[in-house]
């Protein structure tokens, strides 16, 4: 038997750091959400936990895990190449949102994975990455193709303590791209911007947590 719960946080300026990945909250808004699954023993924490190390790396598989209200991911590599792989530092995530798409992005919204994190020791493990907004790298323009600015980020993380995994997200500094060159992607990511702050990312992310967590019938 395993047992699990979600929970979702907002706007918490104050929360104890998790991780080294996750930036200081300085502007903007701060969005969390969170998952855990409890196992009866370590080993099948150890077993479950490289499982979910893996969907978390297969970014091109969020929207299966997250389910189909959610938007799309393609994994693209430091070339602009669509691959179909695990995701590493220094690629980049093509994402596809409900809803009207960037000029500049060609239709699409682009972040970066700019840092990882890997941790083990013996009673824990700890995976991660940040990605932060870009420009489209499948284009040779240089304006922040994504409805958040890029002093926003976004970490995955997911851990492992003993018998108890952990699923989270960590969106820091978050608020909309003000600085689209052209008026129609301004307009476009503010607006879109600003729904993802009220409603969308929390949303997304709580779906991803809860679906990376999920554990095939009869497990």
């Amino acid at each position: 038997m395993t047992f699990q719960h979600s929970t979702l946080m907002i706007d918490i300026m104050k929360e104890k750091k998790k991780s080294d990945i996750i930036p200081d909250q300085r502007t903007g808004k701060a969005i969390d959400a969170k998952s855990t699954i409890e196992l009866l023993e370590a080993d099948a924490a150890r077993t479950f936990f490289s499982e979910v190390k893996d969907r978390l790396r297969e970014v091109n598989r969020w929207k299966e895990y997250a389910g189909t209200i959610s938007a799309s991911f393609q994994l693209v590599d430091e070339n602009g190449n669509e691959v179909q792989r695990k995701a590493e530092k220094g690629d980049y995530l093509k994402i596809d949102i409900p809803g009207p798409g960037s000029q500049s992005g060609e239709g699409y919204d682009w972040v970066k994975i700019e840092e990882v994190e890997n941790t083990v020791s013996r009673d824990s493990e700890r995976f991660g990455f940040r990605v932060r907004p870009t420009e489209n790298p499948q284009s040779m323009g240089d304006d922040v193709a994504h409805f958040y600015s890029n002093q926003s980020t976004s970490s995955f993380i997911i851990e492992r303590n003993g018998s108890r995994i952990t699923a989270s997200v960590h969106d820091r500094n978050t608020k909309p791209n003000t600085d689209a060159n052209t008026p129609a992607d301004k307009i476009r990511d503010v607006v879109v911007g600003a729904a993802g702050v009220a409603t969308f990312s929390k949303i997304q992310w709580q779906n991803l947590t809860d679906g990376l967590l999920k554990q095939d019938s009869g497990t």
